[in-house]
C-alpha cells in the first residue's frame, strides 16, 4: 500500500517533555492537528484524509500514552501501520529526569502516573513504559535545555517541506561534557584530547569563535591531522546514510566546558558540510555557561 503524497507523524515522550507545545508548531506548519486520537480510529483517519478530494495530506497526531490498556491498543496500530507501509514518522520528546521534576514542581501539576507518589517515580515508570515507542522514533527531541521559541525552531528544521532530490540536514551542537551528554545526538565526538585554551590566560576569556583560539588549536599538529581525518570518516559516512533514505542527523562534539574546543570543532565542520552543498544547523548549547 501506498501513499505517495501523505505525511504522518506522531508526537508522543514524557510528560511534562512538551508534546502540546510541539502539537502547535506542527499547526504552524500546515500540519491537521489532532491530540489524544484513539488509536483505533487511526486507519479511518488515513482514508479519509486519502480519498480523492480530501486536501489534508499532513497529519500530526498528539499521543499521551499513560493508561497500560492504551498503550498495547496503540502498539497493535503502530505495528500495523508499519507492516502496511503508511508513511508514520514517530517523534518523540524527551527531557532529564531533573528538568521534568522542576517543570512539575513549577506548574503545581502532578505527575499522572505518579498520583500521591513523589513525581520522580511517576517519571521513571513512565520512561520504562515508553522504552519501546523511543526506540520506534524517527526523531528524539531534547527538550530540556530548550524554551518554546528553541523548540520551534527544532520542529522547522525537521519539517518544513523540502525537494524530494534535497541533502540530508545535517544538525551540529558543541556541549560541555560537564554539563552532560545531548539525548538526542546520532553521532558524538570527544575532542577532549585536544589542547584545552582554557589553561592559556589570555585565550581563557574567549571562545570558539574567536581566531585567536582558532590559531592556538590549528597550531597544534593533532588538530589539523584530526579534522583530516574527521572530515573522510563523516564524508564516507554522509553517502551510506544519504542510500539509507535519512532526512536528518544530529552530531554532537564535546569538550569539558563547552566553550572552545568543541565550538572550534563544531564551526569548523559546519563549514565543511555547507561547502558540500548540505543544509547545515549549528547550536553551541554550552558556550554562555562560564563567562569570566
Amino acid at each position: 500500500m501506498r501513499f505517495p503524497n501523505l505525511r504522518l507523524v506522531v508526537i508522543s515522550g514524557l510528560s511534562g517533555a512538551g508534546k502540546s507545545n510541539a502539537l502547535r508548531c506542527f499547526e504552524d506548519l500546515g500540519f491537521f492537528c489532532i491530540d489524544n486520537l484513539p488509536p483505533q480510529l487511526f486507519p479511518k483517519l488515513v482514508e479519509l484524509c486519502t480519498q480523492s478530494g480530501s486536501e489534508i495530506n499532513k497529519i500530526a497526531l498528539g499521543i499521551d500514552i499513560r493508561e497500560r490498556g492504551f498503550l498495547l491498543e496503540f502498539e497493535g496500530i503502530l505495528s500495523e501501520f508499519i507492516k502496511n507501509e503508511y508513511p508514520i514518522e514517530i517523534t518523540y520528546l524527551d527531557a532529564r529526569d531533573e528538568v521534568l521534576v522542576r517543570r512539575f514542581s513549577e506548574t503545581r501539576r502532578p505527575h499522572p502516573l505518579a498520583k500521591d507518589r513523589p513525581v520522580i517515580e511517576g517519571i521513571k515508570v513512565e520512561r520504562e513504559r515508553l522504552r519501546w515507542l523511543r526506540d520506534k522514533a524517527s526523531l528524539i527531541i531534547d527538550t530540556s535545555d530548550f524554551n518554546i521559541h528553541q523548540l520551534k525552531e527544532e520542529i522547522h528544521r525537521h519539517f518544513l517541506e523540502r525537494e524530494k532530490d534535497k541533502k540530508i540536514i545535517i544538525n551540529i551542537v558543541s556541549f560541555g561534557y560537564k554539563y552532560g551528554v545531548p539525548y538526542d545526538v546520532d553521532m558524538l565526538f570527544d575532542i577532549r584530547f585536544l589542547p584545552n585554551p582554557n589553561f592559556v590566560s589570555h585565550l581563557k576569556s574567549l571562545t570558539g569563535q574567536s581566531n585567536q583560539v582558532a590559531d592556538y588549536l590549528l597550531a597544534n599538529p593533532q588538530t589539523s591531522q584530526f579534522l583530516e581525518r574527521l572530515f573522510k570518516f563523516v564524508d564516507f559516512l554522509m553517502s551510506q546514510y544519504m542510500q539509507e533514505g535519512r532526512y536528518y542527523l544530529n552530531i554532537g562534539i564535546g569538550c569539558t566546558g563547552g566553550r572552545h574546543r568543541s565550538v572550534f570543532i563544531a564551526e569548523t565542520m559546519e563549514r565543511h558540510f555547507r561547502d558540500l552543498g548540505f543544509e547545515t544547523t549549528l547550536r553551541h548549547r554550552d558556550i554562555e555557561r562560564e563567562k569570566f
